[in-house]
């Protein structure tokens, strides 16, 4: 499978349920089988969503790849650690299923997938966790190997989260080795997940904006032109970065002459073993550069007085428990302490801030706690992720990967309105049109922290930035159910139904 075909798995596996598809074989597919309409690069197997699940059509070559991988311990054992996608190969009536959606394509078997809580991409992903999306896939190339089978691709897309937990899910990218020739996907995997890392731990510099602009990644010219000879030094700058970015532009046209060296030389699959560990080694040593966040520490060097804290999350915890909800956004997360109060009742909650170490932080703790219900996330909300990809459908807004029953949006207000200038009227209105709950706090102008984000400004910006207003703008959109001022004055909580 080739590595963008991950991407359209990827939106079909989340696609904002958190039930796990049925493995039933009982189940009917028939009703609404639709072929993924960026799943077309790979000829031996294609995406199709049913409503049973996440379906993956197989050509006979296909297939029979699949049963080679099914019988292996590998596989077994990943898949029983939640490390491999859940799948299983399904019925005749979900290949007619697909034969019908899809008549030229060949297919003469299915496998069907797990669906997973919610899709999520690389570009969005912190520093520790783009690092073991990495480091999953060189333990699963390393003991795939073992038992004579590699992947063909290394790309983060083929990597998904159960909350903090990593889970390979392109089953397509599994093939077994064939003698003589190097680990094809050695380049992707640098440009995709090791110049990434190495950009933020060398450098400081964030690599979330470079994958969101490449759906290719960096190329080893283009990272090579960031270093300087005295670089070289750094772990993995000679051979991964310097070598790699020389020999690509002194073999570019001759990748059939190469293979036939390798061949003749007698490559074999030890080099590849010796790469793969290698690049392990290499990986697990990278630490994030990335500078201190003052939003790191916001719980104790912000506003609010202990009765404000008290008082806020028991307004929280009233809302959150009213109801099970499937899916919750905690937009402006911080360090998750409401995350976890919205988690206690919801099947998943997708935890987002626009700071990476923030959103670090938050992960590395829900990793050591193995929570499987909150998936962090780092995106700007003025600047959120948009469609990309192949006639724009390969990677998709969050809203279009599952809407949410719950949206929790604390403490962010006046950060979209004062320090972003987005008027509250618009703010609202984006509200709204996620067409669900919400639990909204405003900070009033005489907020410490309101004041400190005007203090730069002139006296007579943002004049709409006041609590009537917004109150008016608010219930024009949503029936208020539950309000309540804290203690201090200064902020007051909203828990709103849309109209």
């Amino acid at each position: 499978m080739a590595w963008r075909e991950s991407q359209s798995l990827a939106s079909s596996i989340g696609g904002g349920s958190n039930a796990p598809c049925a493995l039933d074989e009982t189940t009917p597919h028939r009703a609404k089988t639709l072929a993924e309409a960026g799943s077309f690069r790979d000829w031996d197997g294609r995406i199709f969503t049913a409503d049973s699940g996440i379906l993956r059509a197989l050509t006979s070559s296909g297939l029979a790849e699949w049963k080679a991988l099914e019988g292996t311990d590998f596989f077994a054992r990943f898949t029983e650690s939640g490390e491999l996608v859940l799948t299983q190969e399904t019925d005749d009536e979900a290949v007619q299923a697909v034969r019908r959606a899809d008549p030229e394509g060949g297919w003469v078997g299915a496998l069907t997938h797990e669906r997973l809580p919610f899709v999520s991409y690389p570009y969005e992903w912190s520093f520790s966790m783009l690092k073991d999306a990495a480091l999953l896939q060189l333990r699963l190339m390393s003991a795939a190997l073992a038992e004579g089978f590699v992947l063909k691709d290394a790309s983060p897309y083929n990597v998904q989260w159960r909350g903090s937990q990593p889970v390979f899910i392109d089953l397509g990218s599994f093939e077994r080795v064939r003698g003589g020739e190097p680990w094809a996907a050695y380049r992707q995997f640098c440009m995709l997940c090791l110049y990434p890392l190495m950009l933020e731990a060398y450098r400081g510099v964030p690599f979330q904006p470079w994958l969101r602009g490449s759906i290719d990644g960096i190329t080893p010219s283009d990272f090579r032109a960031l270093f300087a000879a005295r670089d070289a030094f750094r772990p993995g700058m000679v051979r991964d970065v310097f070598l790699h970015a020389s020999l690509e532009r002194r073999y570019a046209d001759r990748g059939a002459e190469v293979k036939r060296e390798l061949r003749a030389a007698g490559f074999d699959a030890r080099v590849i073993e010796a790469t793969v560990a290698r690049l392990a080694r290499l990986v697990a040593r990278l630490r994030s550069r990335a500078a201190e966040s003052a939003w790191e520490h916001y719980r104790r060097t912000c506003s609010y007085t202990d009765l404000d804290t008290d008082a806020k999350e028991r307004f929280v915890r009233r809302s959150v428990e009213q109801r099970s909800r499937s899916l919750v956004w905690d937009l402006g997360c911080n360090d998750g302490r409401y995350a976890r109060i919205a988690s206690d009742h919801a099947a998943f909650t997708v935890a987002i801030d626009s700071d990476r170490g923030v959103v670090d932080a938050l992960y590395s703790s829900l990793r050591s706690e193995r929570n499987r219900g909150i998936l962090p996330l780092v995106a700007d909300l003025a600047d959120p992720s948009p469609s990309l990809g192949w006639r724009q459908r390969e990677r998709l807004t969050l809203l279009h990967r599952g809407k949410p029953d719950l949206v929790l949006c604390l403490a962010l207000v006046h950060h979209l309105s004062v320090s972003r200038n987005v008027p509250l009227r618009e703010i609202v209105d984006w509200l709204g049109d996620l067409d669900c709950e919400i639990v909204v706090e405003f900070a009033g102008r005489e907020d410490p922290m309101v004041q400190r984000l005007l203090s730069g400004k002139r006296t007579d910006a943002h004049p709409d930035y006041e609590r009537p207003a917004f109150d008016q703008l608010l219930r024009a959109r949503f029936e208020v159910m539950d309000e309540l001022e804290l203690p201090s004055g200064t902020r007051t909580l909203y828990f709103a139904r849309p109209r």
